[in-house]
């Protein structure tokens, strides 16, 4: 049997039920694709599809607000605040991809950042972790771009030893709690201190790696960072930011750091002369 409505109960927008009920799904949805992504339970393509999945839901909450607002006003039916609360949440996860998409208007189609692109630093301890064919550098059209929409990210020269460097940054990757994959300092017949880790995006917690190459030049050091995306072929300006950020920090912690110094030579002291007699 239907139930009656009581005296003074006004008749509820279903329009406006739904709005909600889609969009707290929505949201369900959402978080279930990030706790995949982080957990690395499933490949990326499940994460992905799980994702578009809860934009569509939110943007059905979306318009079915929008069609809630329209009942309700013409045939004075309650419900106002669940579709309120259903356009809230539509619009909260559907801004995120809207922002991402407004970055990649704006931004070259690039997912590989580095300081030199002659001669790139290289991905060894993490090569394996990475999809096939992604660990080469993507060559002089990718370089060409790089230089036009970041024309700052540039080798970085200290005069500093390369042990002080390679510390540095070993420092600022740990406190940045990257994973760190290789950490490899200056030792005999090796010509380069190398750390490679592995960063995480901060709301999908998509995979970035990063590699940082210490070379001495002379009595200084030459630092180059490379930061490449494991998946997709557009980083909406991630990897130019990290590099760009753990060069200025390196930068800024090599200048407050305290000159190496070297102990003065001790004079050799002259034979004391014998008393005269």
């Amino acid at each position: 049997m239907a139930r009656r409505p009581t005296f003074g109960e006004e008749p509820r927008s279903l329009l406006a039920v739904w709005s909600s009920r889609f969009a707290w799904f929505a949201v369900a949805v959402a978080a279930l694709s990030i706790l995949i992504v982080r957990s690395g339970i499933l490949e990326i393509a499940p994460a992905l599809a799980t994702f578009a999945a809860a934009l569509i839901l939110a943007a059905l909450a979306v318009l079915l607000s929008f069609s809630a607002f329209v009942v309700i006003w013409r045939q004075g039916l309650s419900g106002l605040g669940s579709a309120i609360l259903g356009l809230f949440l539509g619009l909260l996860l559907l801004a995120y991809p809207a922002y991402l998409g407004y970055r990649a208007s704006k931004l070259p189609e690039l997912h590989d950042i580095t300081t030199d692109s002659g001669n790139p630093p290289r991905f060894d301890a993490l090569a394996r972790q990475r999809p096939p064919g992604s660990n080469d550098y993507p060559g002089a059209a990718a370089a060409q771009k790089q230089r036009a929409a970041y024309p700052e990210i540039a080798p970085l020269q200290e005069n500093v030893p390369v042990k002080l460097a390679y510390d540095i940054a070993l420092a600022l990757v740990t406190k940045r709690k990257w994973h760190i994959a290789d950490a490899r300092p200056l030792a005999a017949g090796r010509r380069e201190a190398v750390i490679e880790a592995t960063a995480r995006t901060p709301i999908m917690g998509f995979r970035d790696d990063v590699v940082i190459r210490m070379s001495g030049i002379g009595s200084g050091v030459r630092i180059d960072i490379r930061s490449a995306s494991r998946y997709g072929l557009h980083d909406f300006g991630a990897n130019a930011a990290r590099v760009r950020s753990l060069l200025e920090d390196i930068d800024d912690a090599i200048g407050s750091a305290p000159e190496p110094r070297t102990e003065p030579e001790k004079k050799p002291q002259a034979p004391a002369k014998r008393p005269r007699r």
